[in-house]
């Protein structure tokens, strides 16, 4: 595949500290795709959901070589979603090949099977709050390795309960590296989550957004 012949829509790239997940605090070079299907009652990045909106177009090649002038083996393509372009595979399996480590974040709407069993998939399963769990795609579990990370962002107790009960139906925590409990911003008591964890012995991770205590909550490009 000639790189050069592939067109990309981009909301931003960045270098920064990883703010979430198993490799939080670590560097990373950051590629928000433009464009998501998903509405998200508590989205954090609404500039990046019209795909329409054209906000920087680089072409495969272009995106290629910036993404090497960080000098940062360590990528996570994010949204959005990336997998709305799905030539963004491209890109992934040239930097695979040359020994980048690779995540990518997805909603989990599309069909994940398409990426290497060498990226790290970093997947949302929606909750009732998010107002999109209707558009969870559960046959993605069946691609999700020890490799991955589930992550689930929760608003409420409802959602906790429901998030738990889903990790018991499909035994999650038998498939994936790491379940992350990521509280929304704003909208849940951090020490409530926490203690509704430890009440139930339950094996996920919780989690806050480092990069919003770094930074200020909505700072972007960070």
């Amino acid at each position: 595949m000639n790189l050069s012949e592939l067109e990309f829509n981009i909301s931003e790239i960045f270098y920064s500290i990883q703010g979430e997940g198993t490799r939080m605090g670590e560097r990373c070079v950051f590629v928000r795709m433009q464009g998501c299907l998903l509405r998200c009652s508590w989205c954090d990045t609404p500039y990046a959901l019209d795909l329409k909106h054209k906000e920087i177009k680089m072409n495969g090649l272009e995106l290629y070589d910036q993404i090497k002038q960080y000098q940062c083996k360590f990528v996570e393509f994010t949204g959005g979603e990336p997998l709305e372009q799905p030539n963004i595979i491209y890109i992934i399996n040239k930097l695979l090949k040359e020994d980048y480590t690779v995540a990518i974040e997805t909603a989990g709407y599309k069909d994940i099977s398409i990426l290497d069993n060498k990226v790290i998939k970093i997947m949302d399963i929606k909750c009732p709050d998010s107002k999109m769990s209707n558009k969870n795609n559960y046959r993605n579990i069946d691609y999700l390795t020890k490799n991955d990370e589930l992550k689930f962002v929760i608003a409420s107790e409802n959602d906790y309960l429901w998030a738990k009960e889903l990790i018991y139906k499909y035994k999650l925590d038998n498939i994936v590296n790491c379940i992350l409990f990521s509280p929304a911003f704003g909208l849940i008591n951090y020490k409530d989550l926490a203690e509704w964890i430890l009440r139930d012995n339950l094996n996920v991770r919780f989690q806050i957004q480092l990069h919003k205590y770094i930074w200020t909550p909505n700072t972007r490009g960070v």
